[in-house]
This record gives C-alpha cells, structure tokens and sequence, in this order.
C-alpha cells in the first residue's frame, strides 16, 4: 500500500443480537472531513427472537445518517418523527442541543420470518454554530437522489456535493458522500470531482490500489485528498465519502459530539438525571455506560 493511503481494517463489535462493524474514529484517524463515526451494520439475518431494538439513547452536536443496502429500520424520535427507513433511501436526524431516538425492527417484519438486514450507521459533526440547534429529522428517498452513469460505473450521491452535482441533503458543512457501484473492471478518476478528505469504504467487490487490493470490510483513506485515482474490479460497490474538515477539533463521548468537553460533561449529567426529551410514548431508558 503506498504511504499517501492509509488502510483501517472493519473492527467487529457486539450489541447484543447484531454484530457491527466500526471503521471510525480510528487510533490513527479521528475524522475524515466533518464524518466522526461510521458503524457497519450487518449483512445478519433478523428474526423470532432476534430483532433489532436500540432503545431510547441521547445524542447531541451530531446528525446521523442512516443509509441501508437491505431490510427495514424503524426510526422514532423526539422530534416527534417515526419513519421506516428503506434500502436506498435516507434518513438524516440532526441532534443539535440534544435529541432522543429508538431504533427498532418494524412490526410489519415481526412475522415469524426471517430477513436480511445490511447497511451503515454514520454520524456527521455539526458545525459549531449548529450545535446548539434544534434537532429535526429529515427523509430523502432514492428517487430525489442524483443518480448517473458513466465510465461502466453507477453512481448515486447520497449527500453534499461531488461531481458537479448537489444532493437535497446538504448537510451543514461541505461534505459528500456517493455510492459507487462497477458493472465491469473500470477506473475511477476523483481529481477535480471532490474537494475535501476522501475515504473508500468497499461494501463488497475489492479496488486496487498501487498493485495492492482492498477487499470487503476495509476502508482506505487518500493521504492526498481528492487528488487520487482507483481501479474497480467488476461487481464492486464502494460508498466514497468525506470533505472539508470543521476547523475546530470534536471529540466524542458515547452518543455525544462536541467542540467543547463541556458540552459532553453537561450532556451526560442531563442524560443521567433524564432531562432529555423523550421519544413519544416509549419510557426504555439506555444508562450512560
């Protein structure tokens, strides 16, 4: 691998029925643009007995994205929104001063079947002067998505901006976060379509770089930017992301981001002593760990 990458292997982790997989924050690497964490949720099967439910759980200073390949998510937050978030399609929740959320197998699923369950569980750091916003949830099906093909390549952008393109989901700083996938073996060209810090996450199928091949379960961060080019073997899907980093450092405590530590010692406190909203109708309660 050439010292302008720098490759971080999937690092699994259990919660309980599910198994994930965590690419960020890495030791080396705490961010990659305003993007702070990025779990992989799957590909399992859910069923009796094994059924995704994340109770209520605090979040502020952060938006979570939630983009899924297969299955079905049911989201409800204390917003107010409950959406059944669908493959291909988006939800981005925006936690600002401090949201409360649940996510769970819907009960159309809870059938005594079984289903696969795929995809990626992102947070995105809100700028300094939206940390303290009011939270708001926000849905992007695949059809308002820009959606293209070029060179033996689809290519969708899930958010920000790349390629001369503007998703709806803007964000609140430059980003950009884009879903590749090669029909055939093909060559991907980012300079000049990408402005900011890049990463790869290969989804299935493996890239080469440098004569050396990233498979499943890999992430590769550019060393030089957007200044990089790959080749794709065929049948690969790669989700891209990154962009401009927020000028001030974010740190992280559980559930929290923030430019400020005080601001995750006074979250956790409020968690602690329930101040939080709640999610309407649901009293689960995750303890601060």
């Amino acid at each position: 691998m050439a010292n302008n990458k720098m490759l971080i292997e999937e690092r699994q982790r259990d919660l309980g029925n599910f198994i994930v997989g965590r690419l960020l924050p890495f030791r080396k690497k705490r961010s990659v643009g305003p993007f702070v964490f990025i779990d992989h949720m799957g590909p399992t099967e859910i069923g009796p007995g094994r059924y995704m439910d994340v109770n209520q759980h605090p979040h502020i200073g952060l938006s979570t994205l939630t983009y899924l390949l297969e299955g079905e998510v049911e989201h409800r937050d204390s917003s107010g929104a409950v959406k059944i978030i669908t493959p291909g399609n988006v939800g981005f929740m925006s936690a600002g001063k401090g949201v409360t959320h649940t996510e769970r197998t819907p009960n159309h699923l809870r059938d005594g079947n079984t289903y696969n369950v795929h995809g990626y569980q992102i947070w995105v750091a809100l700028p300094k002067e939206k940390e303290q916003m009011e939270p708001r949830f926000d849905y992007y099906p695949n059809e308002v998505l820009p959606q293209w093909k070029e060179n033996d390549l689809s290519i969708t952008l899930i958010a920000g901006s790349a390629f001369g393109k503007f998703s709806p989901l803007r964000g609140y700083s430059h980003l950009f976060m884009v879903d590749v996938l090669a029909e055939k073996d093909t060559y991907l060209e980012l300079k000049g379509y990408l402005k900011g810090e890049v990463a790869f996450v290969v989804v299935h199928g493996s890239i080469v770089d440098d004569g050396e091949e990233v498979v499943e379960g890999q992430m590769l961060i550019s060393k030089t930017n957007e200044e990089c080019a790959l080749e794709l073997k065929g049948n690969t899907r790669l989700l891209i992301f990154g962009g401009e980093p927020l000028p001030e450092e974010r740190f992280l405590m559980w559930n929290f981001a923030a430019s400020d530590k005080a601001l995750l010692e006074q979250a956790k406190i409020r968690w602690e002593q329930k101040q939080f909203p709640q999610v309407p109708g649901d009293n689960t309660y995750i303890p601060f760990p």
